[in-house]
Parts: structure tokens; C-alpha cells; sequence
């Protein structure tokens, strides 16, 4: 099985969040099961690593592109380089623009280097386009929402010239979404089958308060059978407290309590249980309910927050550092994060909504409980006998789960127990890497040879 995915970021190289972690996770154990695995990115300014520059020449359209790769872990990444990506940092306001100078590019990428893939797998809005191009070829192509709320958005007067795409994408039924270009709904229309991240987010986007404007669109796939929800796995390598280079290593609730008692000392935090949160700062990830719960929370708990986003909320979370049990490390420290993971006791995620989510399969690897909020994959993933779940994306209700936390945390041999079957489950990306597999088998089985009008 050869297999094309393309990514916006893709760990180590470049990375903002979980997409480039399943990017950097799922092709490798691909390749392990036996699939020819190449990942296809951007080659940004501040790319870690050095790729091989395989190729530079000027398409048609496009301009000029350079083409580098590096192989690892028995995957080849090929990293397309065009000058609207020389610059710092991945993400920037024009962004669309950006991602369709990379969406028409990728294609005639792949020719020119002989690569013709059995399935082409395109990764949230940034691929959106590159999945319609295939699409128009009678390419099989899958295409996995990762975070629906982001959909790659422009006027589509404007914007359609830069596509490539033929007039019949420009109209409801494909591309065009109120007045707009839409890439996300370019990547969900042009896809023989869509993916998300969890079961339950796949139920969760059919309905209208979370399918961000394109819940008919998803209601219609799932009708005909053609959406369904893959649930992230967890590179168990890199989260691993036996072996985490960050962390005093462990591999039991005893060897535990050094990381603690280092997290402890790290912020001078007195014995109090200690809840930890590594996250964007927000509204998604509900941080405005952390913030208001917290003068309930600082009564039983010490809080220890790294995250960085919102200005506003970045200012209420430095203003309440002050505070003796609320300590607060602005922006992603990759080792901070690995030493909160492991030292705290409780993790919270009170998201109004969470496609899957890593962080919480990380805690309860690291033995330490989570409290979410019962949504999207934080449903399929915390069992009710392990983490504590609230229902209302209220304050209230994350302060009483929180509660409910400590009460149990009282009672040590109850919360050790929840403990152990957390650091026992099985969160590798064997099973999900296996089903994805199986779904680009049915994918390639499939005849492309008519046309898919109206998908």
C-alpha cells in the first residue's frame, strides 16, 4: 500500500499542536505494518532538521519550488518549499493564500518525482485543496478533520482564480460556502471518505452546534456512509515515564511521587494535591471556565498552567499567579510539559469541545487522573471508573468534578486504583494505524473510472 499524507506541520520538523503530532506518529507505524509511507509538508523558514534538497525547478503556475526530504523512521517527508513560507513561524493571517500556493503545488510535486500513490490522505483545511486536485485525477483520497472549526476561508471572487480548480467547484454543492472559498469543505466534498480524530466528534459535527456551518455536508456523508471516526493513538515512545529523559523515571505510583515532590519544589507549591493543565489558552480548551472556577479550585488544589494564546486570558492567568497556589509558565515547553504531566495528580480539561485530544492520554499514562469535560474524544478515551467527567461546559460544573477529585484523592486507595488502570491502558497507534489501512484497502478497491459529480 503506498500512501501519500499531507500535512500542514508534522513533529519533529514543524509543530503547533496535535496535528503534527498524529503526523508524526501515524506514518511511522504505518511503515511498520508494511505501507510505503511518504508525508508531504511545507518546507518552512524555521524547518528543525535539514532536508536534502532533492529538486528545484520552476512549475507552471506556481513558480519556482524546491523540493527536500529526509527519511526517518521508514518514512520519506518531502518538504515543498515556496517563498510564501520564508518566513518565521507557521501560522500566519494569510494563510489561505498561502496554503493554496502549497495545495497546487503538491501534485505536480508528486509527478515530477514518479510518486503515485494508492491513497492520498489529506489532513485538515491546509489540504483541503490538494484533495479536490486528486480528486479531479480519480485519485482514491481520504480526508480526516482534525479540527472543524478551522475551515481555510477566503472571498471567493477574490480567491478563486488562485485555486486551479475547474467552475463547477464554485458552487454550493462543492466548494463555494456563503460568498466564500472553503477549504475545509473543498477536503470533505472531494474526499471518497472522511475521517475525524474520534468516534464521538464524528457524531458530534453532524449536529449544529458543533458542525460549524457544515453540518449538512457532514449529515450527507455519514447518510451515505462515507464519514466515520478514528480514534488518535499516543506515540508511546516519546510519553513514556519509564523512559522520559524530563522526568525522574518511573514506572509504578511509587516512583511517582519523586516527580511530584520535583514539581512541588520546581514551583514551591505546598502539599496541597496539585492539578495540572498544559494547553492553548483558549475558549475551545474552555480556559475561561478554569479561570473563573479558580477561586474555588485554589481551596483544595495548587494549579500549575503552561499554555499560551489569548491575550486576555493569558493577562487573567498572570494576574493570578500572584496567588499562592496558582503558578503559571506562559508559552509550549516541551520539557515543562513532560514535568507537569508527570508531577501533578489530577490533569483538568474542561473543553467546549475536543476532537480527540492527546493531553489526557498522556496524564494517564503518567498516572495522574483527568478531569474533562464529556466531549468529543475525551468521551471515548477517560473511562468513568479511572478520570472524572462533567457535562456542562460551566465553571460550576468544572469546580464539582474537581471536587469530586479531591474527595476520591482522600481516599488513596481508591484514587491509586483509578491510577493503575489509567497507567495500564493502551493508547498506541497500532490499532489505529491498522484501521486506517483498512480503509485505504477499500478506498484503492474502489472504481475512479466514472466521475463522482455531486459528492
Amino acid at each position: 500500500m503506498r500512501v501519500v499524507h499531507v500535512a500542514s506541520e508534522v513533529f519533529p520538523f514543524s509543530r503547533s499542536g496535535g496535528l503534527g503530532d498524529v503526523l508524526g506518529a501515524l506514518p511511522a507505524v504505518q511503515a511498520q505494518q508494511g505501507a510505503q509511507v511518504t508525508v508531504v509538508s511545507p518546507w518552512y523558514a524555521a524547518l528543525a532538521g535539514t532536508p536534502v534538497e532533492l529538486w528545484r525547478d520552476e512549475l507552471a503556475q506556481i513558480g519556482v519550488v524546491r523540493v527536500g526530504q529526509l527519511q526517518q523512521d521508514g518514512v520519506q517527508f518531502l518538504f515543498i518549499g515556496l517563498e510564501e513560507f520564508d518566513r518565521p513561524g507557521l501560522y500566519h493571517d494569510d494563510d489561505v493564500w498561502r496554503f493554496t500556493r502549497f495545495g497546487r503545488a503538491v501534485l505536480p510535486v508528486l509527478a515530477k518525482l514518479g510518486i503515485l500513490p494508492d491513497v492520498l490522505h489529506g489532513h485538515d483545511w491546509q489540504a483541503g485543496l490538494v484533495v479536490a486536485h486528486a480528486h479531479d485525477l480519480r485519485w482514491s483520497t481520504a480526508f480526516t478533520v482534525h479540527n472543524l472549526q478551522y475551515q481555510g476561508r477566503w472571498n471567493l471572487a477574490e480567491s478563486a482564480a488562485w485555486t486551479g480548480l475547474g467552475p463547477e467547484w464554485f458552487s454550493p454543492e462543492r466548494a463555494e460556502f456563503y460568498g466564500d472559498l472553503n477549504l475545509m469543505k473543498a477536503g470533505l466534498v472531494g474526499a471518497d471518505h472522511v475521517t475525524t480524530v474520534s468516534p464521538q466528534y464524528a457524531r458530534e459535527i453532524t449536529t449544529r452546534e458543533y458542525g460549524e456551518g457544515l453540518e449538512g455536508v457532514l449529515v450527507r456523508l455519514s447518510l451515505e456512509g462515507r464519514l466515520s471516526g478514528i480514534l488518535n493513538g499516543l506515540d508511546q515512545e516519546r510519553w513514556d515515564p519509564r523512559t522520559d529523559p524530563d522526568v525522574p523515571p518511573y514506572a509504578d505510583l511509587t516512583g511517582k511521587a519523586a516527580a511530584t515532590k520535583a514539581l512541588r519544589a520546581e514551583f514551591a507549591l505546598d502539599e496541597a494535591p496539585i492539578l495540572g493543565v498544559v494547553s492553548r489558552l483558549a475558549g475551545q480548551k474552555g480556559m475561561d471556565l478554569l479561570i473563573e472556577a479558580l477561586p474555588e479550585l485554589v481551596q483544595d488544589w495548587n494549579v500549575v498552567v503552561l499554555g499560551g494564546g489569548d491575550p486576555l486570558l493569558t493577562a487573567a492567568l498572570q494576574g493570578w499567579a500572584q496567588h499562592a497556589r496558582v503558578s503559571f509558565a506562559e508559552g509550549m515547553n516541551e520539557a515543562l510539559a513532560h514535568r507537569i504531566y508527570a508531577g501533578a495528580n489530577a490533569f483538568a480539561m474542561p473543553s467546549r469541545f475536543e476532537p480527540c485530544g492527546l493531553s489526557q492520554m498522556i496524564a494517564m499514562r503518567y498516572g495522574t487522573l483527568p478531569v474533562v469535560r464529556e466531549t468529543g474524544g475525551l468521551v471515548d478515551t477517560v473511562p468513568e471508573d479511572i478520570g472524572f467527567r462533567f457535562a456542562e461546559a460551566t465553571p460550576q460544573a468544572l469546580a464539582q468534578a474537581c471536587r469530586q477529585a479531591n474527595a476520591t484523592f482522600q481516599d488513596r486507595p481508591a484514587w491509586t486504583a483509578r491510577s493503575e488502570r489509567g497507567m495500564a491502558l493502551d493508547f498506541s497507534w497500532t490499532g489505529p494505524a491498522r484501521q486506517y489501512l483498512e480503509l485505504y484497502e477499500r478506498l484503492a478497491a474502489r472504481d475512479h473510472s466514472g466521475s463522482q459529480e455531486g459528492q
